[in-house]
């Protein structure tokens, strides 16, 4: 005899238990990362985004290096585009897709 256990159907909301969520895109300031680790930072972050999430960078320059970096490794599964061009930062929203 066949015992039959029931199913349990999981909706994911929100990957870790701390009970938040974001309603915006959450800022990722590089300008506070120092620079040895900054472009790991960042791809270690873009890793982490499920489908449909996203994040702003904000820049000390055009990131033109690590957009090249983002490209070899994500393509397309990474949206980007700019909300600010400078002169102060750069903000460039990133969305995976």
């Amino acid at each position: 005899m066949t015992e039959e256990r029931p199913t349990l159907t999981l909706t994911e909301t929100h990957h870790c238990a701390c009970g938040e969520h974001d309603s915006e895109l959450p800022e990722l300031d590089a300008r506070t990362i120092p620079h040895a680790i900054r472009h790991g930072a960042i791809l270690g972050a873009l890793g982490q985004l499920s489908p449909g999430s996203g994040l702003v960078l904000v820049a000390p320059h055009d990131p033109q290096p690590l957009l090249r970096q983002i490209d070899e490794l994500f393509g397309d599964a990474v949206t980007i585009s700019y909300d600010q061009r400078g002169p102060e930062a750069w903000k460039l929203r990133m969305v995976r897709s």
